[in-house]
């Protein structure tokens, strides 16, 4: 019973059925299901949103609606986790850069990153290059993600690299957003350069398998 939830579940978040995928995890965790095979069911649920995503067969809107439904899970299903004492393995900390309000890709990131088990510290907007460090040396995040949406703010995601350099942490950097591309990343001395959501999942595993 529990492995036909289970896909059902998964088949919930690839289609983004926010009720079908809370009810199939109520019963899962009433059943006893181990918390790690939810998590695993989820995964692989917003795994697909992401392939499908980058193949431009699913847009942003699924996209989000697909996050949306994995999210509601996620609050039933963590508090087990934490009791299994099968938290996220890997911290991101992630913001968009100083003088820059635009969330909304930042936002789709932070979510492709949850549904891909990362526990995420989202710092908002306008986010100052110090407030970046600081966040890093607090939590100790592994992964640093910057977002910049505005061309005019594209320096300000070369300073809050800069900065992150200087302050000799041994973090991922990894940036992204409209006026972003893989030629600023390496200029700017960027770990990893992610031009969508479902990618930059990716460069952020990549990162951390190196």
């Amino acid at each position: 019973m529990s492995e036909n939830l289970l896909e059902t579940l998964t088949t919930a978040i690839k289609a983004g059925k926010r009720k079908d995928a809370k009810t199939a995890t109520e019963v899962l965790l009433e059943a006893g299901t181990p918390p790690g095979q939810i998590l695993a069911a989820l995964i692989a649920g917003m795994d697909d949103v992401g392939r499908r995503f980058k193949a431009n067969e699913i847009f942003v809107p699924e996209v989000l609606v697909s996050a949306r439904a994995m999210n509601t899970s996620m609050q039933m299903l963590e508090p087990e986790l934490v009791k299994a004492g099968l938290e996220p393995e890997h911290t991101v900390v992630i913001g968009t850069v100083e003088g820059d309000l635009h969330d909304i890709g930042k936002n789709l990131v932070g979510m492709m990153l949850k549904g891909a088990n990362f526990k995420v510290i989202d710092l908002g907007t306008n986010v100052s290059a110090d407030a970046f460090v600081e966040k890093v040396k607090e939590t100790g995040a592994e992964v640093i993600a910057l977002s910049s949406l505005l061309t005019t703010t594209m320096p300000a995601m070369k300073e809050a690299v800069t900065r992150i350099r200087e302050a000799g942490l041994s973090v991922k950097v990894l940036v992204g957003g409209a006026p972003v591309t893989a030629e600023f990343a390496d200029q700017i001395q960027a770990d990893g350069y992610g031009d969508d959501a479902a990618s930059a999942v990716e460069e952020a595993r990549k990162l951390l398998s190196a």
